[in-house]
């Protein structure tokens, strides 16, 4: 069993479990941190189960998850789905052939890899990953899933900071799920 929630049980509002440091990593930034949502089992149960519910809409072969908070995410979904798991990673931290993408982000460039052989026989993929902010690193990271011959299904985000409209940088039409949405 996949310790489902009773069903005369309210969903958790994961709001309570995320914390607003201002000013980091820099002046000005209102940085949403998970570190809270981790440490309680009820509220990382409850993105489990979110996540898992998406799983069961989308039926991935496997969950793709961006470096590093994407691990912490797409790790324990893939277990409890019974899925595989396989790792978007910055450069040189990956062994064996590899294909990468580079990207532009706000302050520079960027490069993530993946696993030549991860993705074989177009398999169906939910890419996951902690934050969908200006949508940089996700949309390199659809492009890398493209590239290795992955079908992407959707994209599962704890955290959307929907005012920097990173959904648009997203395929059209493609399922994108945040379980929540700051504005």
């Amino acid at each position: 069993m996949q310790g489902l929630r009773p069903f005369n049980q309210q969903p958790v509002d994961l709001r309570q479990f995320i914390r607003d440091v201002p000013d980091f990593p820099k002046s000005g930034i209102l940085f949403r941190d998970i570190s809270p949502m981790l440490r309680d089992p009820r509220g990382w149960r409850e993105v489990m189960q979110q996540l898992g519910r998406v799983c069961d809409q989308l039926k991935p072969d496997l969950i793709v998850g961006i470096e590093s908070r994407g691990f912490i995410v797409g790790t324990p979904l893939a277990f409890q789905q019974g899925l595989g798991f396989v790792p978007v990673r910055k450069p040189g931290k990956l062994p064996g052939a590899v294909i990468g993408v580079d990207y532009t982000l706000e302050y520079g460039s960027d490069r993530l890899e993946i696993q030549s052989d991860a993705l074989v026989d177009g398999s169906r993929v939910l890419l996951v990953d902690d934050l969908l902010a200006t949508g940089g690193t996700a949309a390199a990271s659809v492009e890398l899933i493209q590239k290795a011959g992955g079908k992407l299904v959707g994209c599962g985000f704890v955290i959307e900071l929907s005012g920097l409209q990173g959904r648009n940088r997203l395929p059209e039409g493609l399922p994108v799920e945040s379980l929540v949405r700051y504005g």
